[in-house]
C-alpha cells in the first residue's frame, strides 16, 4: 500500500504539470486555471508528506527502501535533502516546540516570521543550485510566466500548507495542558476535512502520538 501510494503521489504531481505547462493556457480570468493551481499545490504537499513517511518507515518495510522513495519525493518537492529533513524530523519529534526542536520558533509566534525562519532553516546552497537548474530547463521549453505559475507557486503554496496545518496551528503557544507531552492540538474529527486540510496531518495529536503510521491509515486513530 505504501509503495502504492507513494507512486500515485508522484505520478499524479508529474502527470498534472505536465497536463498544466503543455495545455493550460494562462488566462487570469480563467477560473479553471486557479483550480489547476491548488490541485497541484495539494499534490506537492502530498510529495512532502510521502517524504515524511518515509522518515517514518512506513511507506515499506526496509529502510533502504523507504529512503529512495523518501528521497525522490522530497526531490521533486523542492530539490531538499532527505538525509538533511529526516534528521531534523526527529529532533522534532524528540523535543517538540522547544528550543531544540527545528521546526519551532522561539522567538516570535507570528505566522509569517516564524514561516520565513522555517523556510530559512531548510535553505541550502545545493537545493538553489538544484532548483535554479531546473528552472532554466523548463524555461527552455515553457514561458517563463507560465512556469513560474504553474511550477514554482503551487510548491510555494503547498510549503504554507504544511506549514500552517502541519506545524504553526498544531505547536503554537500557549501550550495547554491538554494538548499532551508533545505539545500538539488536534483537529475535530471530520475527515473529509482532514484529507483535504493536509493529508490527516491535522491530527497531529494522533501523528506525535503514533508515528509509525502512515498518513492514510492515521484517521482511524482518531477518537
Amino acid at each position: 500500500m505504501g509503495i502504492l501510494t507513494s507512486l500515485a503521489i508522484i505520478l499524479l504531481w508529474a502527470a498534472h504539470l505536465a497536463y498544466m505547462l503543455f495545455y493550460v493556457p494562462m488566462a487570469f480570468d480563467n477560473l479553471w486555471m486557479y483550480l489547476h493551481i491548488l490541485l497541484q499545490a495539494f499534490l506537492y504537499t502530498g510529495l512532502f508528506i510521502t517524504g515524511h513517511d518515509a522518515m517514518h518507515g512506513n511507506l515499506v518495510r526496509s529502510k533502504k527502501g523507504n529512503t529512495i522513495i523518501g528521497t525522490i519525493a522530497v526531490f521533486l518537492f523542492a530539490g531538499l535533502s532527505y538525509r538533511r529533513l529526516r534528521k531534523n524530523h526527529g529532533l522534532h519529534h524528540k523535543h517538540p516546540a522547544s528550543e531544540k526542536d527545528p521546526d519551532f520558533y522561539t522567538k516570535s509566534q507570528n505566522f509569517w516570521k516564524w514561516w520565513s525562519v522555517f523556510m530559512w532553516r531548510y535553505l541550502t546552497v545545493v537545493q538553489l543550485l538544484i532548483m535554479a537548474v531546473l528552472y532554466n530547463i523548463l524555461i527552455q521549453y515553457f514561458a517563463e510566466l507560465k512556469v513560474l505559475i504553474y511550477w514554482a507557486l503551487p510548491a510555494i503554496l503547498g510549503t504554507l500548507q504544511l506549514f500552517s496545518v502541519g506545524v504553526y496551528w498544531p505547536h503554537r503557544k500557549p501550550h495547554l495542558a491538554e494538548m499532551g507531552p508533545h505539545k500538539a492540538r488536534t483537529q475535530q474529527k471530520n475527515h473529509l476535512w482532514a484529507m483535504l486540510s493536509c493529508y490527516f496531518f491535522g491530527y497531529h495529536r494522533e501523528h506525535h502520538n503514533n508515528p509509525g503510521i502512515s498518513w492514510w491509515q492515521l484517521y482511524k486513530t482518531k477518537n
